[in-house]
C-alpha cells in the first residue's frame, strides 16, 4: 500500500517503513504525528481525493529535527568597488519513518497531527 502525502508544500509518496526528510514540524524526537492532507491512497484499489481523501491518514515517528546543508550566495553591495557580502542559510528539517497509512478511521486515531512550525505559530497567534 502507498500514499501521496502534502506536507510543507511539497508532495511526497510514501510506503511504509520509509524514512523522509520533510520541513520542520512542530514535534521532537520519538514522537508519533499524523499526517492528514492525503491526496491518494493506492494499493488493491487506488482512491483519489478530492481535493484530500477524506478519512485516510499517514502515521509516522518521528526520528530527530536536522538542519541541512548551509546554501551559500553572495550579495553585491556597492558598484564599481567590487565589495561583497556574504549570506547563507541552513534549512531545517525533520526525520520521519512511516510506521501506518490508514485508508479510513484516521479521525479516531487519537494521534498528534503533524503541522510544520510557522503553521504552529500562525495558530498561536490567532487565538490570542
Amino acid at each position: 500500500m502507498f500514499a501521496v502525502i502534502k506536507t510543507g508544500g511539497k508532495q511526497y509518496t510514501v510506503r511504509a517503513g520509509d524514512v523522509l526528510r520533510v520541513e520542520l514540524i512542530d514535534a521532537v524526537a520519538g514522537e508519533k504525528v499524523q499526517f492528514n492532507e492525503i491526496l491518494m491512497v493506492g494499493g488493491d484499489k487506488v482512491t483519489v481525493g478530492a481535493p484530500v481523501v477524506a478519512g485516510a491518514a499517514v502515521q509516522a515517528d518521528v526520528i530527530d529535527n536536522i538542519k541541512g546543508e548551509k546554501t551559500i550566495h553572495y550579495v553585491k553591495r556597492r558598484r564599481k568597488h567590487s565589495s561583497q557580502r556574504t549570506k547563507g542559510h541552513r534549512q531545517k528539517w525533520t526525520l520521519v519513518r512511516v510506521s501506518e497509512i490508514l485508508a479510513a478511521g484516521a479521525d479516531k486515531s487519537g494521534v498528534k497531527a503533524a503541522i510544520g512550525t510557522a503553521d504552529a505559530r500562525r495558530a498561536a497567534h490567532e487565538t490570542k
